[in-house]
């Protein structure tokens, strides 16, 4: 099944218009998730939206958005007054500025989204305004209304496509003097240096985000398969707090315990790809097929539909 865009509508470049799609770079669908459940019985919990006073519960048609003035005093403002609130930036993309990479401050960063040409027209004017943006090598700024907001959104080239990021407006961002103030004075010497750059250099590599496992979902899925074989649970031994006394000798010890697996390493094992998704290893329900043999039967079935 093809994505489902999240947003529709058109990127435009002074005079240079085309219909784009935006839809989301990134998932958590993959991840562990769990239920709430009642102890005593094991159902699920449901919630329900009542009112505060009467504790009845309100059908969705009779629930509007309120802002809170006072503890118990709102103003009510229906869907039709917030679609009134006609911006440009809820169907068009309007690039405002091209800015350096380097000058975006990663706290401003939210998320990403991939942006495509959207139906059969417009490609041409799509690949003129991503090849600018790729010869001038800066990153162009818009503007999107997603879920009813408007967001900044700096655009890139990425093969053929665009990758959008969502930027926060400055007082989303707190300042950092807040949580630095109290931070003390430390002269670092030269040799303490030299140690922690010796550690670093060991350590270079090449950022492939594929070598990095998600060692908390590891752990939960072992945890589900060994309570679903009716194992025991045996909690792990956690590690002990450690005080450093003399950082100096902290430092030459790291060096060396850095120095000795390097010359022991053995050669990675190819990582499986990320997009099988990690529940891939859960054991398989009795009475059904594994998923992977489901997934492979998939395509088969609808062939046979088809030629019907």
């Amino acid at each position: 099944m093809a994505p489902r865009a999240n947003w529709k509508g058109f990127l435009r470049l002074s005079l240079v218009t085309c219909p784009v799609a935006l839809y989301p770079a990134t998932s958590e669908s993959e991840k562990i998730s769990f239920n709430q459940l009642n102890r005593a019985t094991g159902h699920r919990i449901r919630y329900l939206k009542v009112d505060a006073d009467t504790g009845e519960e309100v059908p969705n048609e009779d629930i509007v958005k309120g802002y809170a003035l006072e503890k118990d005093t709102f103003i009510e403002v229906t869907k039709e007054e917030l679609e009134e609130v006609a911006l440009e930036s809820t169907r068009t993309i309007e690039i405002d500025e091209f800015v350096d990479k380097s000058d975006i401050d990663p706290r401003y960063l939210i998320r990403p989204y991939y942006l495509r040409p959207d139906g059969k027209v417009g490609h041409d004017a799509f690949a003129v305004i991503r090849e600018t943006i790729r010869e001038m090598g800066k990153v162009a700024n818009g503007r999107v209304v997603l879920t009813n907001r408007e967001h900044i959104i700096a655009l890139e080239p990425l093969d053929k496509g665009l990758v959008g990021t969502l930027i926060r407006y400055p007082y989303e961002v707190r300042s950092e003097q807040e949580y630095f103030e109290e931070i003390q004075e430390v002269k670092v010497t030269k040799d303490m240096l030299d140690l922690a750059k010796h550690i670093v250099n060991q350590k270079a590599a090449r950022f492939e985000p594929e070598k990095f496992e998600d060692h908390y979902e590891t752990a939960l899925i072992d945890l589900i398969n060994q309570k679903r074989a009716g194992k025991p649970i045996t909690p792990k031994e956690k590690p002990a707090a450690r005080n450093v006394v003399d950082l100096m000798e902290a430092l030459r010890r790291s060096v060396g315990q850095e120095a000795a697996p390097a010359k022991a390493a053995k050669p990675t094992k190819k990582p499986r790809k990320a997009a099988a998704g990690q529940k891939e290893m859960l054991m398989p329900i009795a009475g059904k097929r594994p998923a992977k043999e489901a997934a492979a039967k998939k395509p088969a079935a609808r062939s046979q539909r088809k030629s019907a």
